[in-house]
């Protein structure tokens, strides 16, 4: 059994430089880091190629990596990069760089060069550090003009409670508009998906029935709002990703045990539909779907305790083929193939598992 201490050195380092409830929590849900990992760059074997179409973004030990045809190129140092998320176009990047006491938004193009930061977090000379702000999990709406993130504010001095808020990509904060109102200590309200039809989804935590803090997905649709609870406390879920053709969403949920499940579920614009465990043998975390559909790619370790790799998961897995029932006197239909397993794309590397992955044509 994995134990619920997430995430090792990568975590240690979050939890002392961000202090956020959110990040302790999840440092409960992950695990130790054994062996020092290999830079994506100079990993062996390098990373395999099967079925991934596109480019891959994602990050390790600070830095922002791509992912294409099988190789690793590094886009940005090793200096507090993290969660990456795409423009609509697929042609720029939104990612947060995170330092000691602050993090900020920025734009990048898809080489890593930055072009903007969009916040700008850090309190002007003579300001006490808790007028610092923290900015994470950025994410854009269909029309590329208005960006989703948490942010925290509403905030009292070292008090940091994370809220869903959203702001034109062109401007700044002070134009951004509260969405959620969170629950005092427990790290907030985090990961927005932004949704076509307005609203979005995200993961709150709180404390429930039990007094254990856990996720919920949430389905907020009007400013300053508690939104609607889409799962329970007892499913424990967190880190929602939306399919490419809208109607199936992808999450974490732990059931308040030492697991860490992949689950989906069809969505219908409201309310989520029944919950399919899809993966039930590993610590899976940041599930991102392929841009064609062909799967969903993940995070886990590949043996207990050991950093977290990068993973596939054939479509064919949790949407096996409709074999039709035979008419009278026709032959039985052949037993189903065996279940599709998920390919481990990457072998030796140690990838972040607080950080969601991106994933362009």
């Amino acid at each position: 059994m994995i134990s619920r201490v997430v995430l090792g050195g990568v975590l240690v380092v979050l939890m002392v430089f961000s202090g956020t409830t959110t990040y302790i929590f999840l440092g409960t849900k992950t695990s130790k880091v054994a062996a020092i990992p290999q830079k994506p760059t100079a990993a062996t074997p390098r990373a395999q190629a099967t079925s991934l179409p596109g480019t891959l973004y994602l990050a390790q030990a600070g830095a922002i990596y791509s992912l294409r045809v099988g190789r690793f190129h590094q886009l940005t140092p090793e200096a507090g990069w993290t969660q990456p998320s795409l423009f609509p176009d697929g042609q720029r990047l939104v990612a947060v760089r995170r330092f000691a006491s602050y993090s900020d938004v920025y734009i990048m193009n898809t080489f890593g060069r930055v072009q903007k930061a969009v916040t700008h977090n850090i309190a002007p000379p003579r300001r006490e550090m808790g007028a610092n702000h923290w900015a994470f999990y950025p994410k854009l709406s269909a029309d590329g003009k208005t960006l989703w993130l948490a942010y925290d504010e509403p905030k009292f001095g070292y008090d940091v409670i994370f809220s869903v808020w959203s702001m034109p990509i062109g401007g700044n904060i002070h134009q951004g508009k509260l969405w959620t109102n969170a629950d005092d200590y427990t790290g907030g309200d985090v990961q927005p998906i932004p949704l076509r039809q307005g609203g979005a989804i995200y993961t709150k935590y709180s404390y429930g029935p039990d007094i254990r803090l856990v996720g919920q997905l949430y389905y907020v649709t009007s400013l300053h709002s508690v939104g609607r609870a889409l799962t329970t406390p007892g499913e424990d879920c967190r880190s929602p990703a939306m399919s490419p053709d809208g109607k199936q969403v992808a999450m974490i949920c732990t059931y308040e045990k030492q697991i860490s499940y992949l689950v989906v579920a069809s969505w219908n614009g409201r309310t989520l539909g029944p919950r399919k465990k899809v993966i039930t043998d590993q610590m899976v975390a940041q599930p991102t779907w392929a841009p064609d559909g062909s799967g969903i790619a993940y995070l886990a370790p590949a043996v207990p305790a050991g950093p977290f790799q990068l993973w596939f998961l054939p479509k064919a897995a949790y949407t096996p083929p409709v074999i039709p029932t035979p008419s009278p006197g026709a032959e039985a239909s052949p037993s189903p193939s065996p279940a599709v397993k998920p390919i481990q794309i990457t072998m030796n590397n140690g990838f972040d598992a607080t950080s969601p992955l991106a994933w362009a044509p």
